[in-house]
């Protein structure tokens, strides 16, 4: 990966605005990650609407309701101005994530890694990361263009290597 896309000042989406709450501006959340912690209040954001440039905002109240969780950002005072960010993406900057503990990476980490073979042959680009009941996959687009989800499990992944954007798999016949 080339150190632009690496960069901890790069942009990352946490959540898309789903839809207005109540008449006083609040937004519904879908949450990418609903276990996250990162938006709080005071918390800078960006807002990056699906048309038209994005800009800054800051979160001004927050509270969790059921499946999602419910803000208001300074400068959204009413129900027409929450509406107009209908599907707007809720950006951070990738410095402010938490520390990770060793072995474990984030999912915007890996994106665009490339899917390597033990010996450094090239297989594919990591497109995404799914999340499945039984387990995690890393959702991989081949060289002849087919996309397929690889196990993200001991014995199919060998490593994961974040910093060089590269995931290291045991064997062609995993996929």
């Amino acid at each position: 990966m080339s150190t632009s896309v690496k960069s901890a000042e790069r942009l990352v989406a946490i959540a898309q605005v789903a839809r207005p709450h109540g008449v006083l501006g609040e937004l519904r959340l879908k949450l990418y990650n609903p276990d996250t912690d990162l938006l709080g209040r005071g918390r800078a954001v960006t807002l990056k609407p699906a048309e038209g440039p994005a800009r800054a905002a800051r979160v001004a109240r927050v509270r969790e309701t059921e499946g999602a969780l419910l803000v208001m950002l300074d400068g959204v005072s009413d129900r027409n101005a929450a509406d107009a960010l209908r599907g707007a993406e809720i950006l951070i900057k990738r410095a402010e994530f938490p520390e990770l503990a060793e072995g474990e990476f984030y999912a915007c980490d890996v994106e665009g890694a490339r899917v390597e073979l033990s010996d450094g042959a090239l297989v594919g680009i990591v497109k995404r990361l799914a999340s499945y009941p039984t387990c995690d996959v890393l959702v991989i687009t081949k060289l002849d263009g087919q996309e397929v989800e690889l196990p993200l499990v001991d014995g199919v992944v060998e490593e994961v290597d974040s910093e060089r954007g590269v995931v290291h798999i045991s064997s062609l016949d995993t996929l």
